[in-house]
């Protein structure tokens, strides 16, 4: 079986506040670090009362202080919102002090509505549109210190010094994405929990493009994708039935806490509704182990996926936990610890 990770959004429900939902994090991390998975992505997002961390750095030396094994990264860092320099000295930072467990995951987008990212932005600097590509060479430029001879930034140096970046993962939910990963030679992450476009013709574009580089001598490409597994397929779909409607909701632009089960069965769906809510269900794996494996293991071979990454945002901590085991368990993880 190829690597398995984790991707975790810090998910507030309307059982579990913003803090307890950070707190849920480190503990699910602990957890994965004993059952063998590879690593643990935090994501960035701002102004959304679903999701509690806007600042994965500061995570993920959170999380790296309490595992010995997962490497521990960011899924990802929003480049639009920072600028490079803070974002070189942060993961050089979290590097030394975590050598080789630590991954720097890059969004292009800025991760929010429109006026939060004027707000992350506006005494940032004045570029407009999309930069992401002048960003992303900025930041390289910080690790190599190929800057123009009389270029100002020679002047400045990205601290610790002694220290390199971590590994540089693009991360994306469209080809574009998945070309410019391609042409930079850095490792690939498709979001198909999300994504609208092909999971496998962004997959399979990546590594028939790439070219090699100094961050990468061959393509590596992970697929991210939504995964409920219970012990039978009906807990299953009853666990699921929280993400169908708060999907429903994000649709509407309702950004809400996860719902309970009971509210999410309780609530009355249209027909329309109904139609959605199955149209987003094509995007998920839900079910016991041997279920969700038996969906999921086609995808994995026509992808050519060498990691997949999973996330699973249920309303009840010890469920998503005991999700995360069966999966652990199908792919011959070796567990160590029990739900």
């Amino acid at each position: 079986m190829i690597p398995l990770s984790i991707l975790d959004l810090s998910v507030v429900t309307t059982g579990t506040k913003p803090a307890a939902a950070l707190r849920n994090s480190i503990d699910l991390a602990r957890f994965a670090d004993t059952l063998g998975y590879t690593r643990y992505w935090l994501a960035e997002h701002h102004n959304l009362s679903s999701v509690a961390s806007p600042a994965p750095e500061i995570m993920i030396g959170q999380i790296a202080a309490v595992t010995k094994n997962l490497r521990v990264g960011s899924g990802g860092v929003m480049l639009p919102n920072h600028a490079p320099l803070m974002v070189a000295e942060r993961f050089k930072m979290l590097e030394a002090l975590f050598p080789g467990r630590i991954d720097l995951g890059l969004g292009r987008a800025p991760g929010t509505d429109g006026t939060t990212a004027y707000a992350l932005r506006s005494r940032l600097d004045r570029r407009e549109g999309d930069d992401f590509l002048e960003r992303l060479h900025e930041l390289t430029l910080w690790e190599t210190r190929d800057f123009p001879p009389d270029h100002p930034f020679n002047k400045v140096v990205a601290m610790p010094d002694d220290t390199p970046l971590p590994p540089i993962w693009l991360l994306g939910s469209s080809d574009y994405s998945s070309e410019l990963a391609a042409q930079v030679g850095m490792g690939f992450a498709f979001a198909h929990h999300f994504a609208s476009h092909d999971a496998l013709a962004a997959m399979i574009n990546y590594r028939m493009h790439f070219k090699p580089s100094g961050w990468r001598t061959t393509p590596y490409a992970i697929l991210a994708v939504a995964v409920v597994a219970a012990d039978t397929d009906a807990e299953a779909e009853q666990l699921a039935s929280s993400m169908d409607l708060n999907r429903l909701r994000r649709d509407r632009g309702q950004y809400l806490p996860l719902p309970s089960v009971e509210e999410a069965l309780a609530y009355p769906y249209s027909d329309a509704e109904r139609a959605l809510v199955a149209r987003n269900r094509s995007r998920m794996f839900v079910g016991s182990p041997a279920t969700v494996m038996t969906k999921l293991q086609p995808m994995i071979a026509a992808s050519q996926a060498d990691e997949l990454m999973v996330i699973t945002a249920v309303y009840d901590h010890d469920a998503r936990k005991k999700s995360y085991r069966l999966m652990a368990d199908a792919f011959g993880l070796g567990n160590k610890a029990a739900a």
